[in-house]
């Protein structure tokens, strides 16, 4: 258990998601993110000046991203701090913000930053020499496609570790359907009331398509509307499968940031010194070859463990569901009810830009407790390679 990790509350930002292809598809991901930090700073009137350590967690090649977090901090106004990489697929928001909540729970930062951010849109190609290859050929690879499509341990794409779930689990067609809808219903509730519950959290992106033009992008693009006759005429992915591409995420772009520093910062920099985030616990696990949904499992319990609570002491929880057969599969196993999580949205349906898709998610979840009046939060979420981090916060 971590007992001095906290998060400022209002200490963080997302952007909105863009589908594939979509406004930010020609944005360089650690310039876009570093941009919009900056500008974000300027709205809270911070100077980025006080972190000592910055967190960069990316997962898809951007040119120079050698350099890395450096770069980053450079970038955001903080040139004279260093940090590090991170790459844990999607869940590598938790990892960074674990990892900077280890580093201030044993004193070895003061104030750590850090920024998630990814562009699935126009993925990067690496080119190898193939020194065996006849005529002068090339090993290649599509950073995205050729690994959304093929797992080098399990063999398999990444939707037919859901449907290998699926099939075990006993999980139906129809079931996939009915939480998919829910799940696009919990969506819509973000965006009632003008909105209302997006803009705690949401920060506009500028997006400059010319020396004389900017756009800004103010809300999540390419969002499908959802209906359950519109989901039963779609024909399943693969042919014996449970999912279809209603019931399933997209590729997206986006970025998100969160504050980690010590209990007394935490409540200089907060908008309301009222309500406190401690980051409480940690959780990891794999599973077998092949059935990366169920990781999620263990890795919930290991955070809930951790936390010296139990599944009935969570005031919400968040994951990230690529496919719907998760959020199905984890309810079974938790015994909770399906439809009472995610509330608010989750990846299923703004998508899913990688690096930053579960700090989106463990954001949207601070606000949801805080509005319940406090308690835990529990996020949990699975990756490539069969493996899943859970992450539990205590907020008020």
């Amino acid at each position: 258990m971590l007992t001095k990790a906290y998060i400022p509350y209002k200490g963080y930002y997302s952007t909105p998601f863009s589908r594939w292809q979509g406004s930010f598809a020609n944005e360089h991901a650690i310039i876009f993110a570093a941009n919009t930090s900056k500008r974000w700073f300027t709205q809270k009137k911070w100077d980025p000046a006080m972190f000592d350590y910055l967190f960069l967690g990316i997962t898809i090649g951007q040119p120079q991203w050698f350099y890395g977090s450096p770069w980053a901090a450079a970038l955001i106004g903080a040139a004279g701090i260093p940090g590090v990489l991170l790459s844990q697929a999607c869940t590598t928001s938790t990892t960074c913000i674990f990892q900077a909540a280890v580093g201030i729970e044993t004193g070895f930062y003061k104030n750590a930053y850090c920024l998630m951010t990814d562009r699935c849109s126009n993925g990067p190609h690496t080119v190898w020499p193939n020194p065996n290859g006849p005529g002068g050929e090339v090993l290649s690879e599509n950073w995205m496609m050729d690994n959304f499509g093929r797992d080098p341990w399990a063999k398999g794409a990444m939707i037919q570790t859901a449907e290998n779930v699926a099939k075990e689990a006993g999980i139906t067609r129809e079931e996939c359907d009915v939480v998919g809808l829910r799940r696009y219903e919990q969506y819509m509730d973000s965006s009632a009331n003008d909105k209302a519950f997006k803009k705690r959290y949401m920060f506009p992106a500028e997006v400059s398509l010319s020396k004389k033009k900017t756009i800004v992008v103010e809300d999540d693009e390419g969002i499908t509307p959802c209906t359950k006759e519109g989901l039963a005429a779609l024909k399943t992915v693969l042919p014996d499968g449970t999912h279809t591409f209603g019931t399933q995420t997209h590729p997206a772009d986006g970025n998100c940031a969160v504050v980690v520093t010590t209990r007394e910062k935490a409540k200089e920099l907060s908008s309301d010194s009222k309500i406190e985030v401690r980051i409480v616990s940690y959780g990891y696990a794999r599973t077998k070859k092949g059935f990366m949904a169920m990781a999620v499992v263990p890795a919930v319990k290991m955070a809930l463990e951790n936390a010296g609570i139990t599944i009935k002491d969570v005031k919400a929880i968040k994951t990230h569901n690529p496919f719907v057969a998760n959020d199905i599969y984890l309810a079974r196993q938790m015994n909770v009810d399906v439809n009472n999580f995610n509330n608010y949205g989750s990846s299923l349906i703004y998508g899913h830009p990688q690096a930053p898709t579960a700090g989106r998610c463990i954001i949207e979840g601070i606000e949801e407790v805080a509005m319940l009046g406090g308690g835990y939060l529990l996020w949990g979420g699975c990756a490539a390679g069969d493996t899943a981090a859970g992450l539990v916060l205590k907020i008020g």
